[in-house]
């Protein structure tokens, strides 16, 4: 047998697949699972894929959180009441008398014409509210406090349509809030812009 030419061949070849997979994955951005609904990318940037079907358990009917409102065009800071890139923006407040956490979120996105709807589920991570406190947060693939990713291939940046939002927010001991978002038709719904 010719054992000197078949383990370098063998280690040669493991080595090639290796390197094919290991490329091959960064193009294609291979994924790492994370929270259900996210996972993050070769780059470590997140991805939101859809899901389908809610996560969400809360069967809490304890009043408390409250949705104010919803948008996903035609954006303004809430604190600097200026213009600012569509996103879909949630504002939240806590109307209990104990803080809350543990919050998590599914909207449903339908384009209004092709009737194809996506649903995203995202953890809330770092999000409490004092009572009486009133957020917003923000899925826009941005970093900081109340910044949360989304997924930027969605209806919601793709469809020329409107596209019509329905938003379910879930903290721990309260009942989920519900609330309504829309983008009209038009093509100007664009990440960072």
């Amino acid at each position: 047998m010719k054992w000197k030419i078949i383990i370098p061949s063998a280690v040669v070849a493991v080595a090639a697949i290796a390197l094919v997979t290991a490329v091959m994955g960064g193009a294609h951005g291979s994924a790492v699972p994370g929270p259900a609904g996210v996972s993050q990318g070769a780059n470590n940037a997140p991805t939101v894929l859809p899901v389908t079907s809610n996560p969400i358990k809360n069967t809490s009917t304890a009043p408390g959180l409250v949705l104010v409102g919803a948008m996903a065009e035609n954006n303004v800071d809430p604190v600097t009441k200026q213009t600012i890139a569509d996103r879909l923006q949630v504002q939240l407040k806590n109307t209990s008398s104990g803080t809350l956490s543990g919050f998590e979120i599914f909207y449903t996105m339908t384009d209004m014409t092709t009737k194809s709807s996506e649903s995203y589920y995202t953890p809330l991570a770092g999000l409490s509210l004092a009572p009486g406190q009133e957020v917003t947060v923000y899925f826009d693939n941005q970093t900081g406090a109340n910044h949360y990713p989304e997924n930027k291939f969605s209806l919601y940046r793709s469809s020329k349509n409107e596209v019509d939002f329905t938003i379910q927010v879930s903290a721990k001991g309260v009942a989920v809030a519900n609330g309504t978002a829309v983008k009209g038709a038009g093509t100007g719904e664009v990440v960072g812009g």
